[in-house]
């Protein structure tokens, strides 16, 4: 076997690691409401048709958020759903508890949901955003026979690219061409005299 080809098997899974590749145990669209799984995609329907999102929003605009569970248990339970402005720039480690009290994550609310009940295991918002910043999601489920209440805290960017996710994956595909190129021109490790 050439060479060449040892390099380029070399790389490949470095390669694909760098562009992203997903399984379920490593879905970053799989949310927790405490012991409790989901399964979170946003869509933009007018801008991106059916490209699904399950971190940042590309764009702003109608959004349509669907979070389907995951944890069976969740049909029987209430759930609520609130959209809140970052407005003390606490970003991507946001925590419940950095929200502040009631009364200032309503103030900073966009959006709210009412508990409700979903039976089928599907939850459907739809909200239209119309400034480009930072937002955190909130998802909260009432577990009556707990007599207990379960949260999850999701930030996100709506309207702002972060180019440097892809820098990691253009960094290792140059240095693999560079390298491929460099054994290339000495034609001995190709078998080549």
């Amino acid at each position: 076997m050439h060479m060449g080809w040892l390099v380029l098997l070399f790389l490949l899974p470095v390669v694909s690691w760098a562009h992203g590749g997903v399984s379920i145990e490593d879905d970053v669209c799989i949310m927790k409401i405490g012991r409790f799984k989901t399964h979170f995609t946003g869509y933009l329907p007018q801008q991106r048709a059916t490209q699904e999102f399950c971190e940042d929003i590309p764009t702003i605009g109608d959004s349509i958020f669907v979070i389907d569970f995951i944890s069976d248990e969740l049909r029987d339970m209430d759930v609520n759903f609130r959209i809140i402005r970052d407005v003390n720039d606490i970003g991507q480690q946001a925590t419940y508890e950095d929200l502040g009290n009631q009364g200032e994550i309503e103030q900073a609310s966009l959006h709210y949901l009412e508990p409700t009940q979903y039976p089928q295991g599907i939850m459907t918002v739809r909200y239209t955003f119309e400034e480009v910043g930072n937002y955190i999601g909130i998802v909260e489920v009432w577990n009556p026979i707990l007599n207990k209440s379960y949260r999850a805290v999701f930030p996100f960017q709506v309207g702002k690219t972060d180019y440097t996710q892809y820098a990691l994956y253009y960094i290792v595909l140059f240095v693999g061409c560079g390298l491929f190129i460099y054994l290339a021109g000495r034609r001995r490790f190709f078998g080549d005299h």
